[in-house]
């Protein structure tokens, strides 16, 4: 598909924008450095849902004349994001791992009447336009080539990078919705139930907690997600400690099936990719250094949801985790 929106779409685009949202500049070079979490807003102290307000951001600044109804997100994180902030997206694209469509089951119930404008590799503009947002949120790892033409559709917020960074980039776009207040209490409400279920694992566990390993089965090496990952933030917010090859400052790290004993732990979560075919999961499991991993032998590997696992990065998709691992270490689910 063409990402280039025809002229007069473009224009009239932009003519709406001007006039509903007094513009969103991208000309900030200086804020092109991700320092999403110093986003600044003409807001004044203490009201959180005051507009105008200017939001720098990855790309630029963006001017967001009046509260956003209309969102369109373009990438999984945001739409956990806007959707735990009560807003329904009019737009939004399905997990880029999804190759049936469709959006995340565990937010269905929440996105019944949006728009599917993917895929998220080269989103629809020409239907984004056609849906009138006044506000886009996404990231430049994602959308970086055609930010200047979603900015003349509507003031477009994004932040450096998806996974590791998930809470800045969730303070970011509520600053840009005028849902800061909102944000940091489910966040903050999110990491008190983190905190209680490690510290009812440490205590069924006689005071020390156990290793947790993380294995996704994509199409190519199978991949071992480490601290700086989504999954591991999470790992970490409950207190499990880490098997040596993922103890460390990495997103994920690729292995063979010679090497999977790398992903040997206490408790080991096992992630698909989609299409179970298209992986090497069974070629893997079928091998002795496989069968030979003590979480194997002991019945403590457990396979997970990827949309949450994986493609969620949002409060949402992390209490969902929080449910999985309590019952992986045989304890009640923070409430």
């Amino acid at each position: 598909m063409n990402r280039r929106l025809p002229v007069a779409v473009l224009a009239a685009a932009l003519s709406t924008t001007l006039l509903a949202a007094c513009g969103s500049g991208g000309g900030d070079d200086k804020s092109a450095g991700g320092d999403t979490a110093a986003a600044s807003s003409s807001a004044a102290p203490g009201t959180a849902a005051a507009f105008p307000r200017s939001v720098k951001h990855a790309a630029g600044t963006a001017e967001i004349k009046a509260q956003p109804k209309r969102v369109v997100v373009l990438d999984s994180g945001e739409l956990d994001d806007v959707t735990l902030l009560g807003i329904t997206p009019v737009g939004a694209v399905s997990p880029h791992m999804k190759t049936e469509g469709g959006f995340p089951n565990y937010l269905k119930d929440k996105i019944k009447d949006t728009k599917d404008v993917g895929p998220m590799n080269e989103p629809n503009l020409e239907l984004i336009a056609s849906l009138k947002p006044d506000l886009i949120l996404s990231s430049k790892v994602r959308h970086a080539k055609v930010y200047d033409q979603l900015n003349a559709i509507a003031p477009t917020v994004l932040a450096e990078t998806t996974g590791f960074p998930w809470k800045d980039n969730l303070a970011l776009y509520a600053q840009a919705l005028g849902k800061e207040d909102e944000a940091k209490k489910a966040l903050a409400d999110y990491e008190a139930r983190a905190k209680k279920l490690g510290e009812a694992i440490k205590a069924k566990n006689n005071g020390t907690m156990p290793t947790a390993s993380v294995v996704r089965f994509v199409a190519g090496p199978t991949r071992l997600y480490a601290k700086s990952s989504y999954s591991g933030v999470v790992l970490k917010d409950v207190g499990l400690t880490r098997p040596a090859a993922q103890d460390v400052d990495k997103n994920i790290i690729e292995v063979s099936a010679e090497q999977i004993g790398q992903a040997d732990a206490d408790l080991v979560f096992v992630t698909t990719a989609d299409d179970p075919t298209k992986t090497k999961e069974s070629e893997v499991q079928q091998t002795p250094v496989w069968q030979g991993l003590n979480a194997v032998k002991n019945n403590k590997v457990f396979n997970v949801p990827d949309e949450t696992w994986m493609s969620g990065i949002g409060v949402q998709a992390a209490d969902a985790m929080l449910v999985d691992i309590a019952k992986a270490a045989g304890v009640d689910a923070p409430k």
